[in-house]
């Protein structure tokens, strides 16, 4: 579903496939540690798995891994991934850089790119994604966009010696297709 890996341009970003080219960048990002308390991510990665991962990306038909560019800058990344072609839906996953790239629409701007990309060119009918409770700057962006809160999974993430909950949200494709046309 996802063999062709596309570039997608919006005003303030640029969505391109991930590549050897934004390695570096994709170790800043997991290096940092909000990044990581945002994504529930416990593990290290070195330089060289960074490399391997972003070189094989390309040759999964089952994911789309886009590396987000602003002014030719690599500020983050988002997915799709965990696709279930019997029920038409995956996962979608963002990161974005840190707290130099907050707030400036990067996110914003990237998962309506995406969401436009998938729902125009794919049969998926429903995209979900996990955030943290905690993070309420995501959850209002998600809620913004067109995702709706289904449920919480208590306890997901012990972090520091504190549990989390997690928020699963989704948009459907009748949702989007109806909000796409109100903004038109």
């Amino acid at each position: 579903m996802f063999a062709e890996k596309p570039t997608l341009k919006g005003e303030r970003v640029t969505l391109l496939p991930v590549g050897p080219e934004h390695v570096e960048g994709l170790f800043t990002l997991v290096s940092d540690p909000e990044v990581a308390r945002l994504t529930g991510s416990h593990g290290e990665i070195d330089h060289e798995a960074a490399r391997q991962w972003y070189t094989t990306r390309g040759d999964h038909a089952d994911r789309l891994d886009l590396a987000i560019m602003a002014d030719d800058e690599y500020v983050g990344e988002i997915v799709l991934n965990e696709l279930n072609r019997h029920n038409l839906s995956c996962n979608l996953r963002i990161a974005l850089l840190g707290s130099r790239v907050f707030g400036k629409g990067y996110g914003t701007e990237a998962i309506e790119l995406l969401l436009d990309h998938a729902f125009a060119t794919t049969p998926l009918h429903r995209i979900s994604l996990g955030v943290y409770a905690f993070n309420d700057r995501a959850r209002h962006v998600y809620k913004k966009i067109g995702f709706v809160e289904e449920g919480v999974l208590r306890d997901d993430l012990l972090w520091d010696g504190e549990w989390h909950d997690a928020v699963t949200m989704s948009v459907l494709r009748p949702e989007w297709q109806a909000r796409s046309r109100k903004l038109a």
